[in-house]
Order: structure tokens, then sequence, then C-alpha cells
């Protein structure tokens, strides 16, 4: 597991098209490229940690804000492929590169949130109703029930980084919440996205019944 204890280490980084990481979320990956190859052989011998950092496909440029992912399993195939499961830990930020190959190594410098100067459990309780709010009109919506897991963190701090691992199909709006070092700014923004999406999501079941009353009233004229 990466160590609050020493602020400045060296970390092999690997980026990754449109993934971004947060800390206790897992991540399997497949490796099969050989320069990836030979940097999980080497990190397996060792501490077991890398860096995740999202690259834009749009503008090939890589973050330098990440996450550190540890090894917790893996399972190497008969042709030298690995298949890996990660869990993120740490935030980092990328100060320098130390070299680029075979693989990228950045020196890195951990980063944590601020401590909070309020009590964050009313907005923590907030953007957890919001999410059920969300995930309640999502399930009238596609006429299926939808289950949130049972272990959805109370902290505020744990609770943010859930979420954010949960907005899907956003990277962007991923990686601005991963680079935040407040916990109430996070939260608050969540709470912004979450009402947004509910409110879109009331709409659309609000023009779903409106439909299905009215074809049943045209079955029953």
């Amino acid at each position: 597991m990466a160590s609050s204890s020493i602020a400045v280490r060296e970390l092999p980084l690997f980026p990754l098209s449109e993934v971004v990481l947060f800390p206790s979320t897992p991540l399997p990956l497949h490796i099969f490229e050989f320069r990836y190859r030979i940097m999980m052989n080497t990190i397996l011998e060792t501490d077991s940690c890398f860096g995740v950092l999202r690259v834009d496909p749009t503008q090939g440029r890589v973050a330098s804000v990440g996450c550190c992912a540890e090894v917790i399993k893996h399972q190497r195939l008969p042709d030298d492929r690995i298949n890996i499961l990660t869990v993120g830990q740490q935030r980092f930020r990328v100060l320098d590169t130390v070299r680029e190959k075979p693989y990228l190594v950045g020196l890195v410098e951990w980063i944590e949130d601020q401590p909070p100067a309020e009590d964050l459990l009313p907005l923590a309780s907030q953007v957890d109703e919001l999410l059920r709010d969300v995930v309640r009109l999502s399930s009238k919506l596609m006429d299926q029930p939808i289950e949130l897991p049972a272990d959805i963190p109370s902290l505020p701090t744990e609770l943010s980084y859930w979420i954010a691992s949960n907005l899907y199909g956003v990277a962007t709006e991923q990686q601005a919440l991963l680079e935040i070092r407040d916990t109430a700014t996070r939260l608050e923004r969540e709470v912004e996205i979450l009402t947004s999406t509910r409110s879109n999501l009331a709409a659309r079941t609000v023009l779903k019944d409106t439909l299905s009353s009215e074809a049943t009233d045209q079955q029953n004229s």
C-alpha cells in the first residue's frame, strides 16, 4: 500500500484512456503490451504499486494528477500476459518524469484533502439522498429494480470518492473531482451533478407516465 509517510517518491505510471481511478475503487486490468508486462513483473517483486493516469483521447494529453493502484491479485497467462486486480489507494501529483522507457516512471507527491472546517455529515447525507432518488427514478424509468450496494461509504470523503467513481461516461468531470483537494467542494459539486440528473430523470419519468396513460386511454376508448 502507498505510504503517506513518504511525501515524494518514484512511481511507475500507467496512462489509460478515459480511466479515472479513485481511492478504494477496484480496477481490473488485462496486461498485454510488452512494456507493461515488464512493468508489472517489476512491481510484483517490489511493493505492487503503480500510478494510474487518465489520458484525454481527443488531445492525447496525460493528466498530472492520478491515483496509486495496488495489485491485490494477479494471474499469469501462458503467453506471458497478466490479469490483475487492483484497488485505488492514494492520490498523487506528477512532479517530473524520471524516464519514459521501457515504461513511464514519474517523480510524484502524495496529495490529500484539506482538513474540513465544518461538519460534512449533513452534506454527505444530502448526496446520499440524491443518489437514492436517482436510482429510484432510473429503476422506474427502466421498469426494472436497481439495487445499490450495501457497503456504500458513509464517511464524507470516502462517499465523495465512491460517487465520483460511479459517474460513468464523464471522465473529464471525474478527473476534475479527483483533483479537488477539499471534501466539501467535491461533495457540493456532486450535489449539483446528482440534482441535475434527478431533474432530468424526473422529467423523463413524467413523460413516460403521460404517454403510457394516453396509450391506455386509447385502448379503452
